[in-house]
């Protein structure tokens, strides 16, 4: 069993969506794209324990918390209102096994998986057999019920929505058929090894088919265990004068012999609070499992959901920052497992050690428009960018810019690192005026050429990223080139950033500069009174710790009257496209940026 598709409208910060998922992916995006949602959103659909907390969804479920019936704008005054806003969410399940199809027959359709269209029966003239298989389609529907004043929930069979009166609930039990588990970032472990409805240890005893039959022995101990009584402790004293003093305005059969019980004795309270105790260490000392390290929780869950997979085969396993306080060679070590374990496995990573887990065709980028409509793009390398590259370098050149949502290409490792840093040097010092790369979320990626700068903005922009470059003078194709993968431009009028820096700065940060350093050897040979010809000599300097954090290194002492004007303007310029102001009341959605450079 896999999920081929779902669609999603109305939920949380997405609109609308349609996703269509690969055997085993991993969703990655900016924060806030909506990666968490999708989990979200199918596990309302499939998720058998989901719908039983109550309301199943509430306001801020709905997108931009939209729930009542609403005014159409555009309609004459009077007019009836426009239907209220419900949050839908249809998921289609392939790869059914014979039990799932024999279970949900009146609902299979047969879907062609490489068109997405259904059909009424499985061959048809005309149509490769091989692509169509049988497919169970599930929606979900949330709305805003005004009678009751409350939400309300519930997963239907998405063909008896049509063609049904009363449609058929896609009930707890045929949930539990499907197998998809949905774990939570931090939230999953802290009651993993309880015995609460829809933990893991309940999840693995219901497979067992086990019921634990202790709820009565327990509650009858603990109704024997009367706490306090010894008449040291002081505390029984003080009830017997209560029960004396009570004796004196109530009958009898009002209550009497007040004492202190463990707890009210219902099983579900014993559900709670019944934990398993693990030992630390190299003693005998046991500690409830949620108070060890958060690292070694999320290696029990992993145990635990291999027990889960071993006695539950065609299982889907929906994981949200598998990275969480745990080593890179655990990070892998997880994927591999559930990757073995499951029918489907399906991540949310900002983990260079997990995305590269996953081939390009299980990488799916999400992006999200201002109006809520969520896409996924596929990565495409461009003709200059060999797979062996990508692989190579995945850490170092391709992963941040896959998790940004905005990237700037730099031209080479030089101004890859130097430019940050004077952003990051005049927020400080001027923060009303600039801002520093990481408070725009654009992320630098050094494109180790400029003749790589328009593939590498070509391949971000196919992704949904607004792209930017920075480079040095180029030639009029050249530039050209750039500016039609990009949506800005960057280049200066000099040959090198060394001369742009050198010939635009000040004497006194130059020669400043020079009685900072720790000349190498053959520079101090050769210099050793450096500021003398400190022009001279920092331009050898610079060029000796190219790509080393030089230039970086002196923008990071200047005042900002001695870090060059172009690149003050550079800065203001990205701040301008990224950082835009809500326009005032009244105005259009978007506000004219401000381009000093232009």
């Amino acid at each position: 069993m896999k999920i081929f598709s779902v669609e999603i409208e109305n939920f949380r910060g997405i609109r609308s969506a349609k996703l269509v998922l690969p055997d085993h992916a991993v969703l990655i995006g900016d924060n806030n794209t909506g990666k968490s949602s999708v989990l979200e959103a199918i596990d309302l659909a499939l998720g058998p324990d989901r719908l039983s907390r109550r309301p199943p969804v509430d306001e801020h479920d709905f997108y931009e918390g939209n729930y009542l019936p609403l005014a159409n704008p555009r309609a004459p005054e009077g007019a009836e209102l426009v239907p209220a806003p419900k949050i839908k969410v249809e998921v289609t399940i392939t790869n059914l096994s014979s039990e799932q199809e024999a279970r949900f027959g009146a609902a299979v359709e047969w879907l062609n998986t490489s068109t997405g269209e259904f059909y009424q029966e499985a061959s048809l003239a005309g149509v490769d057999v091989a692509e169509i298989k049988a497919a169970l389609r599930v929606t979900f529907i949330g709305e805003y019920d005004p009678d009751e004043d409350d939400f309300v929930g519930n997963t239907y069979f998405t063909r008896s929505l049509s063609e049904d009166e009363t449609p058929t609930s896609f009930s707890k039990k045929d949930k539990q058929h499907c197998g998809f588990l949905f774990l939570r970032s931090l939230r999953t472990g802290s009651r993993a090894l309880s015995l609460e409805h829809g933990s893991l240890l309940d999840i693995i005893l219901r497979l067992k088919e086990i019921r634990p039959q202790m709820w009565e022995g327990t509650i009858g101990t603990l109704a024997g265990f009367d706490v306090a009584s010894d008449p040291v402790l002081g505390i029984s004293g003080v009830l017997e004068s209560i029960d004396k003093s009570l004796k004196n305005y109530v009958p009898r059969e009002w209550g009497v012999k007040p004492h202190l019980k463990v707890s009210n004795l219902t099983r579900e309270h014993l559900r709670k609070v019944v934990t398993a105790f693990i030992a630390t260490g190299t003693g005998d000392h046991a500690a409830p499992f949620f108070r060890q390290g958060t690292g070694t929780i999320n290696m029990l869950v992993l145990a635990m959901l291999s027990q889960i997979a071993e006695d539950k085969q065609n299982v889907i396993f929906a994981m949200e920052e598998a990275e969480t306080a745990i080593p890179p060679y655990a990070q892998k070590r997880i994927v591999h497992e559930l990757r073995k374990l499951s029918a489907q496995s399906l991540f949310t990573s900002h983990s260079p050690y997990i995305l590269e887990e996953f081939s390009l065709d299980e990488t799916v980028t999400l992006s999200r428009t201002g109006n809520g409509k969520l896409a996924q793009a596929k990565i495409e390398l461009p003709e200059s960018v060999k797979h062996k590259r990508y692989r190579q370098e995945f850490r170092t050149r391709f992963c941040e810019g896959l998790l940004s949502r905005r990237v700037l290409i730099a031209e080479g490792a030089t101004e890859a690192t130097s430019f940050p840093v004077a952003a990051r040097r005049l927020s400080e010092l001027n923060p009303t005026i600039y801002a520093s790369l990481e408070a725009l979320g654009v992320c630098v990626i050094d494109a180790g050429t400029e003749t790589q700068i328009a593939d590498l903005g070509a391949l971000y922009k196919s992704l949904g990223k607004r792209t930017f470059a920075l480079c040095d003078k180029q030639t009029g194709p050249a530039k050209a080139t750039i500016e039609a993968q990009v949506e800005r431009l960057f280049m200066h009028e000099e040959k090198g950033i060394e001369d742009l820096i050198l010939k635009n700065t000040t004497q006194a940060a130059l020669e400043r500069f020079a009685d900072l350093l720790d000349w190498p050897p053959h520079l101090q040979t050769k210099y050793p009174n450096p500021k003398i010809q400190v022009v001279v000599a920092l331009k050898d300097y610079f060029s000796w710790s190219k790509g080393n954090w030089g230039i970086a290194e002196f923008l990071a002492q200047c005042c900002e009257a001695e870090i060059p004007q172009w690149l003050r303007e550079a800065c203001i310029t990205l701040k301008s496209l990224c950082d835009v102001p809500p326009p005032p009341a009244g105005e259009g959605d978007e506000e004219d940026a401000v381009d000093p450079l232009s």
